[in-house]
């Protein structure tokens, strides 16, 4: 009897370590907004929009000046949950869109993300907001490492009718792979709710949340109650885009708070990033008669234009810095410097492997190779080389560019009209030295083919389809 007492006590005291040792891990919550152009915070110099909770982040954290996404959506959401080169999952093209269409493109499942590396590791993970890597219900965040989905399968939606508004539209809310039907209810404010409910809810053991805004992304439809701070800009397109940003960063800041209210706001690692450029689709507007949303043809819902770039040119969609450099944050007080900033070049890869490293995981043998680099190089010395050692390589159809240090190559598949232009001119990238450097411009070349031929030896589906 007592060899049995004995017994259930050790089985006792070795769940309990374990049960201990797990909630030793942090808690990763990560904030990704849609559309929040490259210089459009506060702590980066926008003289127009007032983000005090994305400030408070970089107060807090590392604040990264050199920081990449990608182009678009599909593309940057890949990098972030991968860790990898969207291509090597598929993801050279738009995403299926509606989840009750035929199978079109989606994120390969063999991917490996970053919920799938947490959840094997004992974390509850949640995505709230929009997924956009593909929507048939065969993919999606639940069968790539969520625990709970709600949200938008595809790229956005209007935030009260929960329509995507492009051709003839549709319904997109989804609990999973169930529609949900909340009119007139705004999609923020709904996600945020479940965001704060889930955090309350795994309070006593680790927890990944995923927070893919989709927003500021256009429609830019903001509460009326965030329009007061811009009611004497007398830009209309600037005041719809402060108003909109503003109430992202709102909701950013509730988040947090309920971090702080539950204490574990210093056990957690945030990070903040966009996913590309600003938007300048402003032409937008409904072109068919009867909507499915309800809207009448000739409604707009397109995009403000208003973002700031600095000295930099480009929005998304294009390959300049304007396009594809983007704000980005991380705190994480026990192993991250607090008001800080690194300049050295770091990508949307970069968080898969990073969070690996601050929550002392490791990977599988059997796992896809990161692209990316953790930053805890970095984070320890400011003097520390970038793992890229300067070159970046993209592509989105069949377009792409290569980066090389002071340069940057911008090409169309099949084409030898290209754009050689220079980051460090008075003005970058204007001036295209295409015809008066070529031996820039034939080394750049041969980086690029050293991308391609890999990626084609090296990804199990076709990466430029």
């Amino acid at each position: 009897m007592r060899k049995e007492n004995h017994g259930l006590r050790l089985v006792s005291l070795c769940v309990g370590l374990a049960s201990s040792l797990l909630q030793a891990k942090p808690n990763v919550v990560l904030f990704l907004t849609d559309d929040q152009g490259t210089l459009d915070a506060g702590c980066y110099g926008a003289p127009h929009l007032k983000t005090p909770n994305i400030d408070k982040l970089a107060e807090g954290g590392v604040r990264f000046t050199q920081a990449y996404a990608h182009v678009v959506c599909c593309p940057a959401r890949a990098m972030i949950m991968t860790g990898r080169h969207p291509q090597r999952g598929g993801v050279n093209h738009w995403t299926q869109g509606n989840m009750n269409t035929s199978k079109g493109r989606n994120l390969a499942l063999d991917e490996v993300t970053l919920a799938e590396v947490l959840k094997r590791a004992g974390y509850r993970t949640a995505l709230f907001g929009k997924w956009h890597l593909g929507a048939h219900r065969d993919h999606g965040p639940r069968k790539q490492g969520f625990d709970e989905f709600f949200g938008i399968r595809n790229g956005f939606i209007d935030n009260y009718n929960h329509h995507f508004l492009h051709q003839a539209g549709y319904h997109d809310l989804y609990e999973g792979t169930t529609p949900v039907r909340s009119e007139g209810e705004y999609f923020p404010e709904l996600i945020i709710k479940r965001a704060l409910a889930f955090i309350e809810e795994n309070q006593a053991r680790p927890f990944f949340l995923y927070l893919p805004f989709n927003i500021p992304h256009y429609p830019e439809q903001a509460p009326e109650k965030f329009e007061k701070p811009f009611r004497e800009l007398k830009d209309e397109a600037l005041r719809s885009y402060a108003t909109i940003t503003y109430a992202t960063d709102f909701f950013i800041g509730q988040v947090v708070e309920k971090l702080d209210q539950i204490g574990v706001l210093d056990e957690s690692v945030l990070i903040f990033m966009s996913d590309n450029g600003h938007s300048e689709e402003t032409s937008y507007r409904i072109r068919e008669e009867n909507h499915l949303s309800g809207y009448p043809k000739g409604h707009f819902y397109g995009a403000s234009g208003a973002g700031y770039t600095g000295k930099w040119s480009g929005c998304k969609g294009e390959f300049l810095e304007g396009g594809i450099r983007v704000p980005a944050i991380l705190r994480y007080p026990p192993k991250v410097p607090q008001g800080e900033t690194r300049d050295q070049i770091v990508t949307a890869m970069d968080w898969l492997p990073t969070v690996m490293d601050l929550c002392e995981l490791q990977a599988e043998p059997s796992d896809p190779k990161p692209d990316g680099h953790s930053l805890l190089p970095l984070l320890e010395d400011s003097n520390r080389m970038s793992g890229y050692r300067g070159i970046l390589n993209f592509q989105w159809h069949n377009k792409w560019a290569v980066r090389m240090d002071e340069w940057k190559l911008i090409g169309v598949v099949g084409s030898e009209n290209y754009r050689l232009l220079r980051l460090t001119d008075e003005f970058p990238e204007r001036k295209n030295y295409a015809s008066e450097r070529k031996d820039i411009l034939s080394g750049m070349l041969n980086v690029r083919q050293a991308w391609v031929s890999d990626l084609r030896s090296n990804s199990t589906l076709n990466p430029f389809r």
